[in-house]
């Protein structure tokens, strides 16, 4: 049975941290709480007292305290949770993403006091890291458009020079920029990836994990996807010679509907984020990915899908999450 997110009384919770608890209960733990130590339902009872803090439960079985933010991406944190909630509405709600710079303005206008810049990009990556698609259960199939994307600033002119007089070395528009490499199944998701270089043993793998064997793969004239789509039904289209649509025995030969999604991926990047360091890239990737697979959805119903996916996951940020 599909849940009610975000009810007629929405702006409770971003300004009531009791009903953003009791919600956040309600959609986490609809058959009672759970306790995160033994597993056991609905067995637990909440504790009250004067120097009791709100939300905490006692399990009838363990014996062990726990409260609903255990477990998820607000564990630890002494945020409240309608601010919280409040973050990921105006994620999931942003076509373009929404800076922690904007967010962190903003809260002074809404809630009279700020959350500190630092704060607020933790608190983002927190919610990318909630919005990782859970590990593939079923490939792309049917019509798959796969392409590939360079992101980051242009080299300036004139800006290298070597110290030791020599003539200096040509370097390539593409040098200082990170390679995203998208796969999109028409009508469907898309998942992205972020590469260290376009190659085709680098492409290999990711090709196994997320197109079927049966998929009609789509592409331009790359000569890497052509060799990790050696066993693949494959067609191209050759941008160089101005082709971008053909069409043969009634199938739409096109790669148009993933550079549209790279569209929206680089207004993002360059018009919101502006910049981004290559250790979090597939952080931003996995928003993207995220808003893109469920645009059908109004925003409260994203949001609430996001919500959910909060569950089970924990992010520290030790140390930054991209290509090891």
């Amino acid at each position: 049975m599909k849940r009610t997110i975000y009810p007629k009384g929405q702006a409770e919770l971003i300004n009531n941290e009791e009903k953003a608890r009791e919600f956040f209960e309600s959609q986490r733990w609809p058959d009672g709480p759970v306790c995160p130590h033994c597993g056991l339902v609905g067995e637990a009872y909440k504790l009250q007292g004067k120097t009791t803090r709100k939300g905490l439960y006692k399990c009838a079985g363990c014996r062990k305290k726990f409260t609903v933010t255990m477990r998820s991406i607000f564990e630890d944190s002494h945020i409240p949770l309608h601010k919280w909630f409040y973050a990921i509405h105006l994620m999931c709600s942003s076509k373009k993403g929404m800076s922690a710079y904007q967010f962190h303005r903003m809260t002074a206008t809404y809630y009279g006091e700020k959350v500190s810049y630092r704060t607020a990009w933790f608190m983002f990556h927190r919610i990318r890291f909630a919005m990782t698609q859970h590990p593939m259960v079923e490939k792309l199939s049917g019509t798959v458009e796969c392409d590939e994307t360079y992101v980051g600033g242009k080299i300036r002119v004139g800006t290298y020079k070597p110290r030791d007089g020599k003539k200096p070395k040509y370097r390539s528009p593409r040098d200082n920029k990170a390679v995203v490499f998208s796969v999109l199944q028409r009508g469907g998701d898309v998942r992205s990836r972020h590469i260290e270089r376009v190659t085709a043993d680098n492409l290999r793998p990711i090709v196994d994990e997320m197109i079927a064997e049966d998929a009609h793969v789509m592409t331009d004239s790359s000569t890497a996807l052509t060799g990790a789509l050696a066993d693949r039904k494959h067609d191209q289209v050759n941008h160089r010679h101005d082709e971008y649509v053909r069409y043969e025995n009634g199938v739409c030969i096109t790669t148009n509907t993933i550079e549209g999604y790279f569209s929206l991926l680089k207004r993002g990047i360059y018009g919101t984020y502006h910049q981004v360091g290559k250790p979090y890239l597939q952080q931003y990737l996995n928003e993207f990915d995220f808003r893109y697979n469920n645009r059908k959805s109004t925003d409260m119903e994203r949001s609430g899908v996001a919500l959910r996916a909060t569950a089970g996951k924990r992010l520290t940020l030790r140390r930054p999450i991209g290509i090891q």
